[in-house]
């Protein structure tokens, strides 16, 4: 079967379908209104301050399937940069397509690249497809010593800062 799709880097162009991927993968992750990020938003941290980078995934007609957002990292451990992927998501009627191998291959093109000593992610507890494909297509290793810790929205933002001495 030949390859009906293709990745590209995303441009300022293809903010409102990563917004409708975004919004796809809230709902698959059972959070249907968090998403509050508006296109401005998007532009302003992806493509003007480049604060993470945006990859989009489109089938030959053009319809937008997958997005992958990520970023880099440093690991003051290994002395090099990691590249951290925020949010991979690939829409259901695509799965199993070879779109989500495709996508952290090229990803993994951009960590030799960039000479990355790490690629991470965080995947629910509860996703058991995702985690069944990361660790057995992927070869990925679950890092069960390690907690998430946040701090979220600008008056818990606000409290962090008022911490400084």
């Amino acid at each position: 079967m030949s390859q009906n799709w293709s990745i590209k880097e995303a441009t300022p162009d293809d903010i409102p379908e990563l917004l409708e991927l975004v919004v796809g993968l809230a709902i698959y992750e059972k959070e249907p209104d968090a998403v509050t990020c508006t296109p401005e938003m998007m532009r302003k941290a992806i493509f003007d301050d480049k604060y993470a980078h945006a990859l989009i995934v489109r089938l030959d007609s053009g319809k937008a399937v997958a997005l992958c957002i990520y970023f880099f990292t440093y690991s003051t451990w290994l002395g090099k940069p990691g590249l951290w992927v925020e949010d991979i998501y690939v829409v259901p009627e695509m799965r199993a397509a070879g779109i989500g191998k495709a996508v952290f291959g090229y990803v993994g093109e951009i960590a030799l690249q960039r000479d990355c000593g790490r690629v991470e992610w965080c995947v629910l507890k509860w996703n058991t497809p995702s985690i069944e494909f990361y660790e057995k297509k992927l070869g990925s290793t679950p890092q069960v010593e390690w907690e998430t810790e946040r701090l979220e929205g600008v008056e818990q933002i606000k409290k962090l800062a008022a911490l400084k001495v």
